[in-house]
Parts: C-alpha cells; sequence; structure tokens
C-alpha cells in the first residue's frame, strides 16, 4: 500500500456536474487504509474556495488544506522571487493573486483564460517576453474534459508564446517535476512510496514518472483509447478510481 496518494480531480473524481460512479467510496477507502491524500490539479478557473465548495457538493469530504493546485505553485514561483505579474488568466482566478504588486509587469503568468486569450494580451505577453521577462505557466495541457466535450487549454497558447519570443516557459503546475516536489512537501511524503492517479497521460503519468512517483492512468475524463501504449510497463491502467482500490486490495 502506498502512503501518499495524490488524485487528480477532474475526470478522477468528476466529470462533468457528476461524481464518477464509485469516487466517493474510493476516496473514503484510501483514507481508511491510512493513505495521505492530496488533490492535485491544474485547473485554472476557479480559486481553490471554489474548487473546494464544488466538491463538497458532489459529496467529497475534503478539507482546504487537502487542495494543492497549480494556480497556488505559480503565487508561491512569483512571490519567490518577487516578481509582478502581468497576469493572463480566468477572472474568476483574480482573487487569488490580488495581493501581489501587477503595476510595470516583469514576468508572464499564463493559464486558461478562456475569453482572455486573445490577440491583444497574449502580444502584450510577447513585448514583455522579448524585453526580457520570464513567461510561467500553470500548466501546458494540450486539452480538458469538459461536460460536452474535449476543449482547448492553455497549452497551445503557451507553445505560440514560446515560438514567437525564443523563451521556454517555466511550468508551475503538473507535468513540472518542482510541482509534485511541492505536492509531497506538503503531504510530508517521499516519492518512492507515492502514487499518482490521473486521466492526463502526459501530465499526471508521464510526469509522475518523471519526478519518481508511481502513477496510475485512469480510463475516465479525458482518458482516450490508446494512451496506455504510452506508459506500458512503467504505470498501472485501471478503469477507474474505483477499480483501482478495488485492485490495491482496500
Amino acid at each position: 500500500m502506498y502512503k501518499t496518494v495524490l488524485l487528480d480531480i477532474s475526470g478522477v473524481l468528476y466529470q462533468g456536474n457528476a461524481a464518477i460512479p464509485g469516487a466517493i467510496q474510493a476516496v473514503q477507502r484510501l483514507r481508511n487504509a491510512g493513505a495521505v491524500l492530496r488533490f492535485v490539479t491544474n485547473t485554472s478557473r476557479q480559486p481553490a474556495a471554489a474548487l473546494l465548495k464544488r466538491l463538497h457538493g458532489l459529496g467529497f469530504g475534503i478539507a482546504l488544506e487537502e487542495l494543492f493546485t497549480a494556480p497556488q505553485a505559480a503565487r508561491r514561483w512569483l512571490i519567490e522571487r518577487h516578481h509582478r505579474p502581468l497576469l493572463i488568466i480566468h477572472p474568476e482566478l483574480e482573487p487569488e493573486f490580488a495581493d501581489l504588486a501587477q503595476h510595470n509587469p516583469d514576468a508572464v503568468l499564463l493559464a486558461d483564460a478562456e475569453e482572455r486569450l486573445n490577440y491583444a494580451y497574449l502580444d502584450q505577453a510577447f513585448a514583455l517576453l522579448m524585453a526580457g521577462a520570464p513567461l510561467l505557466a500553470i500548466g501546458e495541457n494540450r486539452y480538458f474534459q469538459g461536460a460536452d466535450r474535449l476543449h482547448l487549454d492553455a497549452g497551445p497558447f503557451v507553445r505560440a508564446l514560446e515560438y514567437a519570443a525564443g523563451v521556454r516557459a517555466q511550468v508551475a503546475g503538473k507535468p513540472s517535476p518542482l510541482f509534485f516536489q511541492q505536492a509531497l512537501a506538503e503531504a510530508g511524503g517521499q516519492a518512492c512510496d507515492t502514487l499518482m492517479v490521473g486521466d492526463d497521460v502526459q501530465a499526471d503519468v508521464l510526469g509522475a514518472l518523471d519526478a519518481g512517483l508511481h502513477a496510475c492512468l485512469v480510463r475516465t475524463g479525458k482518458y482516450r483509447q490508446g494512451d496506455e501504449r504510452t506508459v506500458s510497463g512503467r504505470a498501472r491502467v485501471e478503469s477507474s478510481l474505483a477499480s483501482l482500490v478495488e485492485h490495491l486490495g482496500l
């Protein structure tokens, strides 16, 4: 049994407006087995408090301190380096960065900003990057699973700025090893006895493996047939979180 379990949220615990069958019970069984849990996500369209409220509404008993989000990791990165960011983020996320100085920006923070991912914002970011400002991306996911279908995420826009300005983004969220290290530090865990469970083969599974963790790909959420071939022999593959817990004998 793993001492620490990191669980991706969207696509593993819930999809759209409903909990994935068996996920609520699976989380409780992991708790009962004594695992230290952290719920980790690159979601950047809502602050942690709003995400927690949503999870509670779906029936998950999760404490705020058990959440570890990519926006939180990005905020920590900016504060430690005393940066004044140009924020290209979703309006709902602004409160999490409201106390950071933002005049005369010397860094760019890019997230899934939805309607703000437009030419005016991206061109302003480009000018800063060409002047030497660092580019910080909350994540580089290509797409995410919505209630109806897959939707474009921030990753393609990160790549566009990298290409245009000839820079490489620092990624605050998954699959950055820094994200997994920070999540483990929050949980007091060690990579060698930690399992990451996710539906994104690149950000969740390969990112965790590269950081020295164990990993499990679940066939829910954004999973697409054939994803498992990417991690064959390196990670577990299960039909769902409930199936994983069942096969762990919990």
